[in-house]
């Protein structure tokens, strides 16, 4: 029988479930209930999504179930490497292409082109992009680290004036890249790249956000038990008036609350 705990911290809804299919299976029904919900009152509706580990199950499930008109929806994602082509295994456009766009036919789908040959131009350009389709649901993972997309604790920006930007990565963001198999080596991975800013993420409608496995314990408490700061960006989602938090036992294992830590 499934085992879920929901609570809410300040503004930010907060579900543990017992392991990270449930928690993929309970954020992807929420996603998909509420995108027939929007596609029941107007015409198309726009979807940004994540990239990374905790996404997998949840695309799958999603695009699994069939229910949504995907001709209906504009899709857009949050960040990419500065300087890697979108053929490259390690990139963002490769992982939406292969693991997304293939299995669906979108209304249009639109990337963030990494290897450009003036990027401050193509961040102007995916400024207009989110211009013109307004988000309706944004798609988050939490970075070890507390970032959103690529802003790092050291960059990011509650009140940035930019809805995309240049940022320099982390050492900790591009050392997990290689951790996870993305890339094979630390000189590797890229020093720079493209990411939404925090104000753009704010402005979607509806978030919802994964973050799964141990190794987001401690900055799952940070998140959710220290003050709303820079220092772990993601804190700021619990101001959204409309976020949902999904976490499974794991990441949910420092939080100090017995009526969070425990569960059935």
């Amino acid at each position: 029988m499934k085992s879920e705990q929901v609570f809410t911290i300040d503004s930010l809804g907060t579900h543990i479930y017992e392991n990270e299919e449930q928690l993929s299976i309970g954020a992807a029904k929420m996603g998909q209930d509420y995108i027939e919900k929007v596609l029941d009152n107007q015409a198309e509706a726009t979807i940004v999504l994540a990239t990374g580990n905790s996404q997998l199950k949840f695309l799958d499930i999603l695009i699994a179930s069939h229910k949504i008109d995907w001709s209906r929806i504009n899709l857009l994602h949050l960040d990419e490497y500065l300087g890697i082509e979108g053929d490259n295994s390690a990139s963002f456009r490769f992982y939406l292409h292969e693991r997304v766009e293939k299995r669906i036919n979108p209304k249009s789908f639109n990337y963030l082109i990494g290897d450009g040959l003036e990027p401050i131009e193509e961040c102007d350009r995916y400024t207009q992009l989110l211009k013109q389709y307004p988000i309706d649901l944004c798609c988050l993972g939490v970075g070890v680290n507390g970032h959103l997309a690529f802003n790092e604790p050291q960059v990011a920006n509650f009140d940035d004036p930019h809805w995309v930007k240049i940022v320099k990565l982390d050492q900790q963001t591009r050392w997990m890249q290689v951790s996870q198999g993305h890339f094979k080596e630390f000189d590797q991975v890229p020093k720079y790249a493209l990411t939404v800013t925090i104000p753009t993420i704010l402005s979607a409608k509806k978030i919802i956000c994964l973050a799964p496995g141990e190794n987001k314990a401690e900055i799952i408490q940070q998140m959710l038990q220290e003050a709303i700061s820079t220092q772990c960006p993601a804190s700021i989602l619990r101001k959204h008036s409309d976020a949902t938090l999904f976490l499974d036992k794991k990441s949910a294992a420092l939080l100090s609350s017995p009526d969070v830590s425990s569960g059935e």
